[in-house]
């Protein structure tokens, strides 16, 4: 009975939370609309450009490493060892949700090659969800004024976006969207 207090509990507050957690107005008047002309801060803290996968496939995930869908990590990292030649895939942690990514930089990126062997271009931890601190990458993604048609940002930790050879965002996937899941494998491979 205990238990399962402690799972009512836990899920209220985070309905809750993401609830009356409402989104504060963002300024656009600096951003592009081009996803190429963004860039972003890699978990060895190199700048990376995303002009740099220009004519790939880009799989952008928010990732977290103590979420239940943390274990997507094994996915990911196997859809990108089976198509990195099509395809690329990049993490960016963030502790939007519950705080689900409370270390460093350095502990997320060990956690994730110790216990996944993640290979995948990872970020430095970034907030994902729409406010003052959200990520220009993912106001980008999460604004149809920038990209044309979504205004979905992360509801959780997992969410995909995928984005063409030419830079347009093609869809948005949800956590529970598994990463060898059909709607991913036809993206890549132009079904």
């Amino acid at each position: 009975m205990k238990i399962l207090f402690i799972c009512l509990f836990v899920l209220t507050i985070s309905f809750s939370y993401a609830f009356f957690n409402k989104e504060e107005n963002q300024e656009l008047t600096d951003l592009s609309y081009s996803i190429y002309d963004y860039e972003a801060v890699s978990i060895d803290g190199n700048t990376v450009k995303l002009s740099d996968y220009k004519g790939k496939k880009i799989i952008i995930v928010n990732v977290a490493s103590k979420c239940g869908y943390t274990y997507q990590y094994e996915g990911l990292q196997s859809l990108y060892s089976k198509y990195k030649d099509k395809v690329v895939i990049l993490g960016f942690p963030a502790n939007d949700f519950l705080w689900q990514e409370p270390g460093k930089n350095s502990k997320i990126k060990s956690f994730c090659q110790t216990n996944y062997g993640v290979e995948f271009p990872m970020f430095e931890k970034i907030a994902v969800k729409k406010n003052k601190k959200q990520h220009p990458i993912f106001t980008w993604l999460s604004n149809k004024k920038l990209n044309g048609w979504n205004d979905n940002a992360p509801s959780w930790n997992f969410c995909k976006y995928l984005i063409n050879e030419e830079g347009n965002l093609i869809n948005f996937l949800s956590s529970s969207v598994k990463p060898f899941d059909q709607e991913i494998i036809s993206f890549i491979e132009d079904e």
